[in-house]
């Protein structure tokens, strides 16, 4: 097979928040991404064609966060550009070697995937600006009264589910903002979630829950640590509130394990972050494996730019099919300063593609 002309680089870049993005792990002022491009050239054309994928882990969460990420990075890239010059198998080969790697290979995938496509990466309704994602809207922990400015702000952005981060301030203050809302908004009207973060302890979080669970919430995401499967399980079994794992995916990328945990906690839902969970090879297998065991789940940005964004919007739209109505966690977009433009646009309670 002859060599085809192909050149592989890598961007490091820094955005900035737009409002500190507090979570119970602490608060992100900056997110630090890399940018990998791949650019092969057309013999038929005389045209080089470019592909761009984003590979962002998040600091002390992702399984591949290394403090050689950027030599890592280059070294995998070299490997993946072998790869191409070999064709579809050995790619398929490399990707399934790069599972322990999971913010890379979703980089790779997309980067590959947008060369082959454009930046509508699958055809969808949503890819054909035909269909537009329902999103959450997102309230980030802060004092009490910067959340409740942040909650008013969505429900007047006319959002019909806001998921709140919980597990910063007092646990009482909390739930004053949950009644808040519930006061004024029935859960028809609006589908409230919170996300703790593993903010609880084991023996606290069951009281927690049935505390929570009079607020008529859809669920709560990683109530405990992750790594505790039968505790977890327990809440699972006793908990008045469905439960949904996060961070309790991250690093478990073999087919095996992810069946031994779906099948040790059996929670409600699962919610895939393509960059956490094994990129867009994994986040299928995750997908596959819940609804092979009748578990919910929902899939969700990771702080990305918009670059990743819209490859995980695309998979998602990809994944549910036309006529999705769980709101999924893409409302990112709008986070940074100097973010990347991309196609995506919100409206609404919607994320929509507005490419050609």
């Amino acid at each position: 097979m002859t060599e085809r002309m192909m050149k592989i680089d890598i961007e490091e870049r820094t955005l900035h928040f737009k409002q500190p993005a507090g979570t119970s792990r602490g608060v992100y002022t900056e997110r630090h991404i890399w940018l990998i491009r791949i650019a092969m050239h057309d013999p038929v054309t005389n045209q080089w064609k470019v592909g761009v994928g984003e590979c962002a882990p998040l600091p002390k969460l992702s399984c591949d966060d290394i403090p050689n990420y950027s030599e890592e990075l280059k070294g995998k890239s070299e490997e993946f550009a072998a790869a191409l010059q070999k064709g579809d198998a050995a790619v398929s080969a490399f990707f399934d070697a790069m599972r322990d790697y999971p913010s890379m290979l979703f980089g790779m995938e997309t980067a590959l995937l947008n060369l082959q496509q454009g930046p509508r990466l699958f055809d969808t309704p949503f890819g054909c600006s035909e269909e537009g994602i329902p999103i959450n809207g997102l309230v980030w922990m802060g004092t009490y009264e910067e959340m409740l400015s942040r909650i008013e702000e969505k429900l007047k952005a006319g959002f019909r589910c806001v998921k709140l981060k919980i597990g910063a301030i007092d646990f009482d203050r909390e739930v004053d903002l949950i009644s808040y809302i519930r006061r004024h908004f029935s859960r028809e009207q609006i589908e409230l979630r919170v996300d703790a973060n593993g903010a609880f302890h084991p023996a606290e979080a069951l009281e927690k829950l049935e505390c929570l669970a009079r607020y008529d919430i859809h669920s709560i995401e990683q109530p405990i640590r992750q790594g505790q499967w039968s505790e977890m399980a327990r809440l699972c079994q006793e908990s008045p509130l469905p439960i949904a794992l996060d961070e309790e995916l991250i690093g478990v990328n073999d087919p095996v394990k992810k069946a031994a945990l779906l099948d040790t906690i059996s929670p409600a839902y699962i919610i895939i972050k393509p960059s956490l969970h094994g990129g867009m090879t994994g986040t299928r297998e995750w997908v596959s494996m819940a609804q092979e065991r009748r578990i919910g789940f929902w899939i969700t940005s990771a702080l990305e730019s918009n670059i990743g964004l819209n490859a995980i919007a695309h998979l998602t739209a990809h994944v549910y099919g036309p006529g999705m109505t769980m709101p999924q966690g893409l409302g990112t977009g709008q986070l940074f300063t100097d973010n990347i433009d991309m196609p995506l646009e919100i409206r609404g309670d919607q994320l929509w593609y507005v490419g050609e």
